[in-house]
């Protein structure tokens, strides 16, 4: 492992994460145990991911398709400057996105499947 970044919730807990390494020029300075200080709290790091996840559900629940339940799956990567991020995965970005539909329940009134009449 190359080092931790550590967030703080908003309750001050601390959250550490494995380091992701940058790849733009530049480096951040860590402690001398290899752990460096995020400049955001982790509520903070992960709000781009959450409006990602609502702009998702909104796009499948607003749609015709009406699915009774919607489940979606975000790679996330954490950084300690660019906060939290959609990991790439085997494609080009990593998101999982089920969706389910329930049997309907027979209306009232109509017989049910088998009954005689």
């Amino acid at each position: 492992m190359d080092g931790l970044v550590e967030f703080r919730t908003g309750d001050g807990a601390v959250v550490a994460v494995e380091a992701v390494e940058e790849r733009s020029g530049s480096r951040l300075v860590s402690r001398g145990d290899g752990t460096v200080q995020a400049t955001r709290t982790f509520e903070g790091a992960l709000d781009g991911v959450r409006s990602a996840a609502e702009s998702a559900l909104r796009v499948f629940r607003d749609g015709s398709l009406k699915p009774d339940g919607v489940e979606i799956e975000f790679g996330v990567k954490l950084s300690a400057e660019a906060g939290a991020f959609i990991a790439k995965g085997t494609a080009e970005g990593h998101l999982v996105v089920k969706l389910s539909w329930s049997p309907s329940a027979p209306e009232a009134g109509a017989p049910e499947a088998g009954a005689a009449s």
